[in-house]
């Protein structure tokens, strides 16, 4: 009983997923992005498998890397566009919605959106109950002036978010070489192309702190300036600017 309420769900949050996409890409004045934090990156000399052009020579023990790289990708499925952004702090919200800020001018000059809608999974620093998240998005939509509608794949099934495809290639592209430092890393994402487009790529020279949240309280208050869709509140929610 339990495998098929879930089953339902699952179903009733894809539903919404494509219906939701699918409006955001045919109304005018919105804007569709994918977000996604990927597996960190451990910069020294680790076998990182496939082929190279070029020998080289992993290290044949274990030992601390130089340094940690976190990425995060924001993917717009339109325009086959790609932003990598890497910090060696904590993927945060912060850290995340930082990098929306960043991005912002760009996607104002060109788009000029009323409405950002966002596809993500409901990972722990993004996910709709994370306070310091919702904060985030809550101050951008105010500060731009601009609603927000987040657009959550189902639990196990992130694989469908857009920016995956992205992180695919970026990770066949660097196969077999030895990410060593930091301007390698960044290095080699700048050169990946996907559909014949170069990414942006970014390092935030920032300290993020984890475990930042709201209290109880906070949090209430800012719910009442959300909208989530009944039955799915967790996976569905408009942050409208009024």
């Amino acid at each position: 009983m339990q495998a098929q309420k879930k089953i339902a769900e699952t179903d009733e949050i894809f539903s919404h997923v494509h219906t939701a996409n699918r409006i955001a890409d045919e109304t005018d004045g919105v804007i569709r992005i994918s977000i996604d934090i990927k597996a960190s990156v451990k910069v020294g000399p680790f076998s990182r498998g496939g082929y190279s052009r070029n020998e080289v020579k992993a290290s044949d023990h274990d030992f601390q890397p130089d340094t940690v790289l976190k990425p995060f990708g924001i993917f717009l499925p339109a325009y086959d566009e790609t932003y990598f952004y890497f910090t060696d702090s904590h993927a945060t919200a912060d850290f995340m919605v930082d990098s929306l800020e960043d991005l912002w001018p760009m996607i104002k000059a060109r788009f000029n959106p009323h409405t950002i809608a966002i596809n993500a999974d409901n990972g722990p620093e993004n996910s709709s109950r994370r306070s310091q998240f919702m904060k985030r998005l809550i101050d951008f939509a105010i500060k731009h002036e601009v609603s927000i509608s987040l657009i959550y794949y189902p639990p196990y099934h992130s694989k469908y978010n857009p920016v995956e495809r992205a992180w695919g290639v970026l990770e066949n592209h660097w196969k077999g070489q030895l990410l060593d430092s930091v301007e390698k890393v960044v290095g080699l994402a700048r050169t990946m192309t996907y559909n014949g487009i170069n990414p942006v790529v970014k390092l935030i020279n920032q300290t993020y702190e984890k475990g930042v949240k709201l209290t109880k309280n906070a949090m209430q208050k800012l719910e009442k300036m959300i909208e989530r869709v009944q039955g799915i509140e967790k996976w569905a929610v408009d942050i409208p600017y009024y």
